[in-house]
């Protein structure tokens, strides 16, 4: 106390500033409580989302982390996003919502042609799993604010020697109050009808809204490219006609046309055609059939009904999208129920040798799945998938056609003429080895791409991998007579563009066939599982 001061007076003046301090230091730990607490309720969110269904349709919603999102629904899909924008009166935190097309849909989709009026929830399925979610969403971040700023506090008690309980539980309810409150009262006043502001669709969905009814019909954009592709191929038989010797013209044994990733486009009506107009004997498959490796998807496309209509042999070994575990071989079990389907590798490390009119053909599965993640080494899981096949087929003679979906898989392995695979999206061809493009250009999930510049003949149109399939004939003596490839593009804009026909000849493929064999359809279509000359004997 200095002098002349009077007693008491320094305390006097020094208690509205202390009161003044311990109030901001409350005030700040409040607001620090609500934000820590805000965060936390936002991971609650993301780490226990919420599902939310309807009959045919189910969504795991969550509070969005981001702040670029506030004031929006965001619903991402593979086909692009779906962006509600409100305009309210208060901020509010964004809404996360992943929707997705349920199993147990399959029932409607008998024919392959969907009715979307069918899968369209009305307004009261709609609004009741709307207010499920939104409680259930609200407890979660609830519980999320609470659980937080309780840890928060705790960890801040623990080893004081008094515990100022009642202290602490009113900072965590004032600022469970401001956490929740907030945004809350946000949310309730900006997510209302007459705030709703704008609708964005990105990438192939913003594409579809612009043009009206563009896929709703895929099998009948397929039959309206028929009279196109049946244009190509009769060009390719004007040039082998022309320029290849008569030797290489002699009527085939065998043709068999070549595809692949067809992911999920029922484009066999097409197919169908091709198979009529060439005199198809068979059809070769290396895989990616569907894009996200359930039967529902095949179902819903129509694509397993489609492969049985074709009336010929289709052989098929699976690819990296066609199935969803290492496990699962769902598809191979409902490919397996198509009588005209034959597995070359049916179950794990079981080998089936078909003879279509004398050639023979094997091969084995892509045993990658879709969304496979984490630290997997790729390339020696194709080294083990060859292996497992050379183990599996060792004394047998080699196949004139060796199948599947990875190039890689099929390098170090022996053929007796070529081998096919598909995956790349683009056809190529590298001394006997075969890379058939995407008969479907890739599929709605593939093969869209936004240009990088547009002028005004491409301005709002789409672009992508170009169609594409092959066609191996082979000879009587079992020899590769030729190999026709086709690529063109557009089809599903109905407006094709032809890309190129080329037609390449079998002796510059594959050495002649071993001396006395002979090939034709008085052979017919046989399968055998392969068993090792050893366990054979």
């Amino acid at each position: 106390m200095s002098d002349g001061e009077a007693p008491g007076q320094g305390d006097a003046t020094s208690r509205p500033r202390e009161r003044g301090g311990r109030l901001l230091r409350s005030a700040l730990i409040v607001m620090a409580l609500a934000v820590l607490g805000s965060l936390g309720g936002v991971a609650a969110t993301s780490l226990w989302p919420t599902t939310v269904q309807t009959q045919h349709f189910e969504a795991s919603v969550r509070v969005s982390p981001s702040f670029l999102k506030a004031n929006t629904v965001h619903n991402p899909t593979v086909f692009g996003d779906i962006d509600l924008q409100f305009a309210g009166p208060l901020p509010a935190p964004g809404i996360e919502s992943r929707v997705q097309v349920r199993e147990e849909i399959t029932e409607l989709f008998s024919t392959g042609r969907v009715d979307v009026s069918r899968l369209a929830p009305d307004g009261e399925e709609l609004r009741r799993a709307m207010r499920t979610g939104v409680g259930t969403l609200a407890l979660k971040f609830v519980a999320g604010v609470v659980g937080t700023q309780l840890l928060v506090v705790g960890l801040w008690l623990v080893g004081r020697s008094s515990q100022p309980w009642r202290a602490s539980a009113g900072l965590v309810t004032a600022a469970t109050l401001i956490a929740v409150g907030v945004p809350a009262a946000g949310a309730a006043a900006t997510y209302r009808a007459e705030n709703y502001a704008t609708f964005t669709a990105t990438s192939l969905l913003g594409t579809v809204r612009q043009n009206s009814g563009m896929f709703t019909d895929i099998q009948g954009q397929a039959q309206a490219a028929t009279p196109y592709v049946q244009n190509l191929l009769a060009l390719s038989d004007a040039l082998h006609g022309e320029f290849i010797s008569a030797e290489a013209q002699q009527e085939p044994a065998a043709r068999f046309l070549l595809v692949s990733d067809v992911h999920g486009m029922d484009y066999y009506a097409l197919m169908e055609q091709i198979i009529a107009d060439e005199d198809i004997t068979a059809v070769i498959d290396t895989g990616d059939l569907v894009n996200f490796g359930t039967v529902a998807e095949g179902e819903m496309a129509g694509i397993f009904q489609s492969i049985e209509d074709l009336g010929v042999p289709y052989l098929f070994v699976r690819g990296n999208h066609d199935a969803v575990s290492l496990t699962d071989e769902s598809i191979l079990r409902r490919m397996a129920r198509i009588p005209n389907v034959i597995l070359l590798e049916p179950t794990a490390a079981t080998y089936v040798e078909a003879q279509v009119n004398g050639v023979r053909i094997s091969g084995f599965n892509d045993w990658r799945f879709f969304g496979a993640h984490g630290e997997i080494d790729f390339g020696q899981q194709q080294r083990d998938a060859a292996d497992r096949y050379a183990a599996g087929t060792a004394g047998n003679l080699p196949p004139d056609i060796l199948l599947s979906h990875q190039p890689y898989a099929l390098r170090p392995l022996e053929t007796g003429a070529v081998k096919v695979n598909g995956h790349m999206h683009s056809a190529s061809l590298e001394d006997n080895h075969i890379t058939v493009g995407t008969f479907t250009g890739g599929g709605l999930v593939n093969h869209f791409q936004v240009p990088e510049t547009e002028d005004e003949e491409t301005a709002g149109e789409l672009t992508g991998q170009p169609y594409a399939f092959d066609i191996l004939s082979f000879a009587p003596d079992c020899s590769v007579q030729r190999l026709t490839r086709y690529t063109y593009r557009n089809l599903v804009l109905c407006r094709p563009q032809f890309d190129n026909v080329s037609v390449v000849n079998g002796a510059r493929l594959a050495d002649p066939a071993e001396e006395e064999r002979s090939c034709g359809p008085e052979q017919g279509t046989t399968q055998r599982v392969i068993e090792p000359a050893e366990a054979a004997g």
